[in-house]
């Protein structure tokens, strides 16, 4: 009965939240009708799953709105073969949703509790395409590198130069840049330069790490 209730406010949740507010990208549509929200939230708050804001799910991290997940995926412009690098793990959500469009996902949590327990949930939904790593997100993954795209689900105080360097020539990164106030950026990688567009105002939790000002 219960799953029955979930699946119909997951439905709800994309046609209102994610359809109605421009998201088409038949891929990432099926993602979010498809990932079960309500298992990468805390037990007490579950249902909240689908309402239209973000979550706290502990260490001071928090599951974005359904919205922006979507529309960062929609965002970056991913394709069946792609292989995606998310920086901030934190529930595994996002990592899921990427999952059912893309190839795979290698997925970097600076926090070793969530790393540790978004593993197993991972593993037991059967997402055998996603890899989680726990270090500093401001170092990426370089031994996987280069990637087709890059996902940052938590702010940065500027444009992580070392993150760029991982993208692959046509490569994008989307990522939310500030402090106080937050933009949320599409950076492409071309073979001159780096392509810049500001896409909304964001709110992330910030980017945590030692290596910040890496360059």
């Amino acid at each position: 009965m219960m799953e029955n209730i979930d699946n119909a406010l997951r439905m709800e949740m994309v046609q209102k939240q994610i359809m109605g507010r421009g998201i088409s990208d038949p891929a990432v549509l099926h993602a979010m009708r498809t990932v079960p929200r309500h298992l990468f939230v805390p037990e007490d708050i579950r249902a909240s799953s689908y309402a239209d804001h973000p979550l706290p799910i502990g260490y001071g991290q928090t599951i974005s709105q359904p919205f922006i997940v979507a529309f960062m995926t929609e965002a970056a412009g991913l394709r069946a073969g792609d292989r995606v690098l998310e920086i901030g793990t934190g529930s595994g959500y996002q990592a899921a949703v990427l999952a059912e469009v893309v190839r795979e996902v290698y997925t970097v949590e600076s926090v070793f509790p969530l790393a540790e327990n978004v593993r197993e949930r991972l593993k037991n939904l059967g997402y055998n395409n996603i890899f989680v790593q726990h270090s500093d997100g401001y170092g990426g993954w370089p031994e996987k590198a280069p990637f087709d795209a890059i996902l940052v689900t938590a702010a940065a105080p500027e444009i992580p130069q070392n993150l760029l360097q991982q993208l692959k020539v046509g490569g994008r990164m989307v990522i939310p840049v500030g402090s106080s106030e937050q933009e949320l950026y599409r950076l492409t990688s071309t073979a001159v330069k780096v392509k810049e567009e500001r896409l909304l105002p964001v709110r992330f939790v910030p980017m945590v790490g030692k290596s910040k000002k890496i360059n």
